[in-house]
This record gives C-alpha cells, sequence and structure tokens, in this order.
C-alpha cells in the first residue's frame, strides 16, 4: 500500500457526464475504446489518492504536470461511455476557486505563491491552445449543491448501503442519481423557468444557468450522474435512508409553479437544514 492509499478521502460530491464513444473524435475515440475494455478499470478511490499523492511532495504538485488518460466507464443501454477524469483541467479550475475563497495567507501555508503562480502561468498557455476545453466532472465539497438535484428524479435514486463498486473489496455506502442528458436538459429548463417565474433572480437561478450551459457542451445521448461520493461517509446512516433530496426539490419548484410561496418555503427551509448540518461536521471532525 502506498502512502497516499493512507490518507482519508475528502467529503466531496460529484456531478459527472458520461459521453458516448462517438462523441470523441479521433484518435481519442479508439483510445477510449481500448480502455473501456480493460479489466483493471481504476475507481473513485483510486483518483481520489492519485489526487491526494500529489499534495505529499514538498513543495506540493498544485497541478498534474500531465493530464490523466484514465476516465471512468459506463454501459448506457448497450452503448460504451465514458467521463474522463481531466486531473490537470479540474485542477487548475479548483486552484483558482482557491484563490477565490481563501486569503493569501492561509493558502500560502498550503501552496506557496511561487508554485501557485506556476501553476497560474501554465494554465493560461494551455488555455490558448485549448480554448473549448470543459471538464467532464464537477465536484463540492461538505455538501450537494441545490442546483445539480434540479436535474434528477426521485425514481432514479440508486442507495446502496454496503456498495463494492470500487472493485477493490471495501465495502461502503452507495448514494448516486443517474439520468440522460435530454431529461437533465429538459428539467434545468423548466426548472429555470418556474424559479424565474417565481423568484425573478437570485443566485439559484444563476448557479442553474451555469449548470444548464455547462451541460450543452455534451453529447445528447450521454448519461449524467450526482454522486454523493465522499458525503456518505460523513451522514449517518438513518439521514442517507431519509435523504430525498431530489424530491424535496422536484416538491419546492411544484409549490412555486402552483404559486404556494408557503409551501416552497418550507421545503427549501428543509433542505437548508439538511445540507446545513452536513456542512456543520466539517468543523467538528
Amino acid at each position: 500500500m502506498t502512502v497516499a492509499s493512507s490518507v482519508v478521502v475528502p467529503y466531496a460530491a460529484y456531478l459527472r457526464v458520461y459521453e458516448p464513444l462517438a462523441a470523441f473524435p479521433e484518435p481519442e475515440r479508439s483510445h477510449w475504446a481500448r480502455y473501456a475494455k480493460r479489466d483493471d478499470l481504476p475507481g473513485v478511490q483510486d483518483e481520489l489518492r492519485r489526487s491526494l499523492a500529489d499534495l505529499l511532495p514538498v513543495p506540493p504538485v498544485a497541478v498534474p504536470v500531465h493530464e490523466s488518460s484514465d476516465a471512468f466507464v459506463a454501459v448506457v443501454d448497450g452503448v460504451t461511455c465514458v467521463c474522463p477524469w481531466r486531473t490537470r483541467l479540474r485542477g487548475w479550475l479548483a486552484l483558482e476557486e482557491l484563490t477565490e475563497r481563501f486569503p493569501a495567507s492561509l493558502l500560502d501555508a498550503v501552496l506557496p505563491p511561487m508554485v501557485r503562480r506556476q501553476a497560474a502561468a501554465d494554465y493560461e498557455r494551455w488555455l490558448e491552445r485549448n480554448p473549448d476545453a470543459r471538464p467532464w466532472i464537477r465536484s463540492a465539497t461538505w455538501h450537494v449543491p441545490v442546483r445539480w438535484f434540479v436535474l434528477f428524479a426521485d425514481d432514479e435514486r440508486e442507495y446502496d448501503k454496503n456498495d463494492k463498486s470500487d472493485d477493490k473489496g471495501e465495502p461502503g455506502p452507495l448514494l448516486r442519481y443517474r439520468t440522460p442528458m435530454v431529461q437533465a436538459r429538459r428539467r434545468v429548463a423548466r426548472g429555470l423557468k418556474v424559479l424565474k417565474d417565481g423568484l425573478g433572480e437570485g443566485p439559484l437561478i444563476d448557479g442553474l444557468v451555469d449548470v444548464g450551459r455547462w451541460l450543452e457542451e455534451f453529447h445528447p445521448r450521454s448519461l449524467v450522474e450526482l454522486d454523493y461520493g465522499g458525503l456518505v461517509h460523513a451522514v449517518p446512516p438513518g439521514q442517507l435512508d431519509d435523504d430525498r433530496s431530489a424530491a424535496d426539490v422536484a416538491e419546492g419548484l411544484a409549490a412555486l409553479r402552483d404559486g404556494d410561496g408557503e409551501r416552497a418555503g418550507s421545503v427549501y427551509q428543509r433542505l437548508a437544514e439538511r445540507w446545513t448540518a452536513v456542512r456543520g461536521r466539517q468543523n467538528a471532525s
């Protein structure tokens, strides 16, 4: 076992898009076609451990030097779909978010200014050659953004209390939603109409617009997945059993559509309390 494999996995949730092989140009399409046939495909834990391993050197590696050639694989109605990790691109994007969220003094203690400046310069040069690049994976720590639930229906919820999908013999809960891209886009459009009619403007609308634009970048036959990821280890099993956040969001939107502001407010309060409790565990851990 490597040192990295013993590091505690971060409590993050993920929104992923799996695209069919036809969405990729050659030679990338052939690479993923061969890759999907492997018997040793890496899992979620493998991706996290590799990311964490970059934080161990001194100075730490803020962004991987080379882009990952790995992906998550799913078969949808007999069609092989892949979700490239694009670890390097996501590292750059995450570094930008950190710079916006935390004071420089705190960042300096974790990532020296020289390391951050080099990463920013590398990203600027890379972006000039890849102006249309976008990640297939979005992440959120210590919560699931409410806007993500708009994409899914309650009957698409999958909950396994003792999942072994990582193929490493390490049992643990799995909570996720999966839906076809056409459904996700349709729900975003309907949700935006209801929110704009009922609320006019606000951060929830802005966030959903951003998600909708991101989804438009992908093949219409893609699969969209919301994975609670490491959050399943931060939430007691009983609360996971009762977590029907997608159903709550759908109920809240229906209430707004019907002009029932009181019921919509009650649903939002329930959601807010649920995720505030989860985020509160960040400081208690």
